[in-house]
């Protein structure tokens, strides 16, 4: 095991589906990602952003479709041991969907439902952890939100079982949006989701684009459906939330542009002397005027 394991780090997104060809054609010109298939098992494909897996793609298992699980992605979170954190999670209130699991040459899993319903998936390895702190690069994932019963009850059981801590929060009409993180980056936000809202607690996850009012308009041209947005988020950045044709629900993030520095003024050429029309304007003493200096204007810098 690392020396400091990054515990709570978000490390892998798997999407669940009924068609993973259908689910390759639509989300590789979405979000520009590559494909490679798992060298252990063929049938499962893992997801590449610039020839690095950071996810996985595999076909909606039986067992799940019995319990009424729809097409779906789901988050893993690293954990130092995941029969002793579901333990935790059990004695806090969770459901266990999957049971631990090993996955050989790679890690141990398991999948559970936190109190109030919304899935999560436990991931502890002895070799590296997938993913990386610090700010999400494009075709990853930036942003995870989760629409809860009761986000305060939800907070309370992802702090004892992550370690997540609170950062920012934004109080709406609508409540409060709990922002978390851990190693001082951002990872998502918590809010009570309003009555209107027919889907159960849920986690939303958010693939970086660079655009995402782009990426919207090839989400309808491709065959899913954009259910809010393109909106400007508080601080410029801007989000789609979508649902992809096989029924999956997904959002996608585009960060505010950055202003660029204004270049600095260039100097005027010098400009060479009118010559006198006449020598009836000469000066009466005969002595060369003197030349105005040109003036030298800055041009505008680009915004």
């Amino acid at each position: 095991m690392p020396k400091t394991f990054p515990r709570g780090r978000i490390c892998w997104h798997e999407l669940m589906t009924t068609d993973p060809k259908a689910a390759m054609a639509f989300y590789k010109p979405l979000v520009g990602w590559g494909t490679q298939p798992w060298p252990d098992d063929p049938s499962y494909v893992m997801w590449t952003a610039r020839g690095t897996p950071i996810g996985g793609l595999m076909m909606l298992p039986d067992d799940a479709k019995r319990m009424g699980t729809p097409p779906s992605w789901v988050m893993y979170v690293a954990v130092p041991d995941v029969d002793a954190s579901l333990r935790q999670a059990t004695a806090l209130g969770a459901r266990v969907y999957v049971q631990p699991k090993d996955i050989p040459t790679v890690g141990r899993f398991a999948v559970l439902g936190d109190p109030q319903g919304a899935t999560v998936a436990l991931f502890s390895s002895t070799t590296e952890i997938p993913g990386h702190d610090g700010p999400a690069q494009p075709g990853e994932f930036s942003w995870h939100d989760l629409a809860a019963s009761d986000w305060r009850a939800a907070w309370a059981f992802y702090e004892q079982l992550f370690g997540w801590v609170k950062m920012d929060a934004m109080d709406s009409p609508m409540g409060t949006y709990q922002m978390f993180g851990r190693a001082g980056q951002m990872l998502g936000g918590m809010y009570t989701k309003p009555r209107e809202m027919r889907a159960p607690p849920h986690w939303l996850c958010y693939a970086l684009v660079p655009s995402a009012d782009s990426a919207a308009a090839i989400v309808r041209r491709l065959g899913g459906k954009v259910v809010r947005g393109p909106d400007e988020v508080p601080g410029g950045s801007r989000i789609a939330q979508c649902v992809d044709p096989q029924g999956a629900a997904f959002a996608v993030h585009s960060r505010a542009p950055q202003a660029k520095a204004a270049p600095k003024p260039r100097r005027a050429a010098k400009q060479p002397a009118r010559k006198q029309a006449t020598k009836a304007r000469k000066p009466a003493t005969k002595k060369k005027a003197k030349r105005p200096a040109p003036r030298s204007k800055p041009r505008r810098g680009r915004r």
